[in-house]
């Protein structure tokens, strides 16, 4: 058996996965994200440890022991930083979620003074709040407890279960080509970034492999190796086994992610999108083109907890049939500023094309529809940067939505994949810890033997009706985009 830790932005989940990628439990704890100003989001770090700790605890009793556990495989929400006493094992602050825009401004000061070529063709990322570095930098800056700890540790979320779990300070490559601060190429803290950002290397942690000796815990009874660990979206890039080049991925959770694998070849965009290690196992190296959407499911929950316009997320998809078309009204889901292609951190979400003819069926469609549209507009990016989509495989619980699925083909003109089991994030994780557990002979081998089958949504619809949505989505946009 192996256990999955999976963190996410919203809850904190154990899973229990077999040699063949079957689930045999699941336990989860809803994990409290908290808005103290607009545009800043925080979680409690020693939270999420207790609920992962709970979780896991369930999923080893479930199992009948630790004894029983070849391997625990760890994936979660990437660039959240953490900043802790290792001497106490103490968070010295709130974690600062990936959505969070409070470094905005410190983003655009770097931008002009012309920083942003430089580390993009060092990281292949861009200078944005959606990063750690700048998060870091702001937690030395504005809590003292952070910048008078003299032996301050930075992480990202993995770093933070792993410094729990086995009491190392590490964080997988996988996650540390988030930070702003790791050279891509040569997959190691870079010194001059480290220095533009103020960052003190001894701060951070030892990049390791994705699967390996990753270090043990006796927290359950007998001894357990971690032998994974693996950023969310290049989780479910590996457990969606698309690591051929030119293999494709979108996950629907909190945010959209769209992965294509270039293979060995390190991409570089042209057209605002990032580029990312998608695999070090120790042995080999793959790289992905990335697009990245901060608003998705987190655009159903505010439907439902915030403008009460649902009682639960299944809603959506009879009400978003239950109408012809969106009524004429087009949401901008930018609630925490623009994600890819765009990058505009000071845009904020809005609702356009609101008559008495409106009903809540009209807005909850042109809401699903938004999260369709943000897809597009990556799948345009990614083929002008020579990576056209030929076909689509998607996950994340937002997609179980049938609707939502074909919607996403007939827009975007492509067989649309789901797995009949969309856990791809947490089947990622698994495949790779038991790699590094040794139960296979690598990463292809445990891809080949824990892929589900796939379900296929091939497009349709009317021709006329597409272009015309995609003509009022692009009116609109260019309308929240204008200075």
């Amino acid at each position: 058996m192996i256990l999955v830790l999976d963190e996410g932005t919203s809850s904190t989940r154990a899973l229990l996965f077999d040699g063949t990628g079957q689930i045999h439990g699941i336990a989860q704890r809803e994990i409290e994200n908290r808005y103290p100003q607009p545009g800043w989001v925080e979680q409690d770090a020693s939270e999420i440890w207790e609920a992962t700790f709970a979780v896991a605890q369930e999923m080893v009793a479930k199992a009948g022991g630790a004894e029983v556990i070849d391997g625990i495989g760890i994936t979660n929400q990437r660039e959240t930083v953490v900043a802790w006493d290792p001497e106490t094992g103490e968070p010295l602050a709130p974690a600062i979620v990936w959505q969070d825009r409070r470094t905005a401004d410190a983003c655009a000061a770097l931008c002009k003074a012309g920083h942003e070529a430089e580390v993009q063709a060092r990281t292949g990322l861009l200078l944005d709040p959606y990063f750690s570095a700048t998060k870091m930098r702001w937690l030395i800056d504005n809590v003292p407890k952070v910048a008078n700890c003299r032996q301050l540790a930075f992480g990202t979320i993995d770093s933070w279960l792993l410094f729990k779990l086995t009491g190392r300070h590490v964080t997988d490559a996988s996650n540390a080509s988030r930070t702003l601060l790791m050279d891509l190429e040569q997959v190691r803290w870079d010194e001059g970034l480290c220095d533009l950002f103020g960052i003190l290397p001894r701060f951070l942690p030892e990049i390791v492999p994705m699967c390996g000796d990753l270090g043990e815990t006796t927290l359950f009874g007998a001894s357990i190796p971690v032998t994974g660990s693996v950023g969310d979206q290049q989780a479910a890039t590996i457990g969606q086994g698309c690591l051929m080049p030119g293999a494709t991925k979108a996950t629907f959770g909190t945010g959209l992610f769209a992965l294509a694998s270039t293979g060995q070849e390190r991409p570089s965009s042209q057209h605002r999108l990032l580029s990312t290690l998608l695999l070090d196992d120790g042995k080999h190296r793959l790289f992905a083109l990335e697009g990245s959407v901060f608003v998705a499911g987190s655009l159903v929950q505010w439907l439902r907890d915030m403008a009460g316009l649902v009682n639960t997320a299944d809603e959506t998809e009879a009400l978003a049939r239950s109408v012809s078309d969106n009524g004429g009204v087009t949401i901008i889901p930018a609630f925490t500023g623009l994600g890819a292609p765009h990058w505009r951190p000071d845009v904020t979400g809005s609702v356009h094309g609101l008559t008495f003819g409106v009903t809540r069926a009209h807005l909850v469609r042109a809401a699903l529809e938004a999260v369709t549209m943000s897809c597009r507009d990556l799948a345009e990016a990614f083929s002008a940067d020579g990576a056209a989509w030929e076909s689509l495989r998607v996950d994340g619980g937002m997609i179980a939505n049938d609707w939502l699925a074909q919607d996403l083909a007939d827009m975007l003109g492509l067989t649309v994949e789901r797995p009949s089991n969309v856990e791809s994030t947490a089947r990622g994780a698994a495949m790779l810890a038991a790699a590094g557990a040794g139960l296979f002979e690598g990463i292809g081998e445990a891809v080949a033997a824990m892929l589900p089958v796939f379900v296929s949504f091939e497009p349709a619809g009317d021709r006329k009706a597409r272009t015309g949505r995609i003509s009022q989505w692009e009116n609109v946009l260019g309308r929240a985009l204008a200075p």
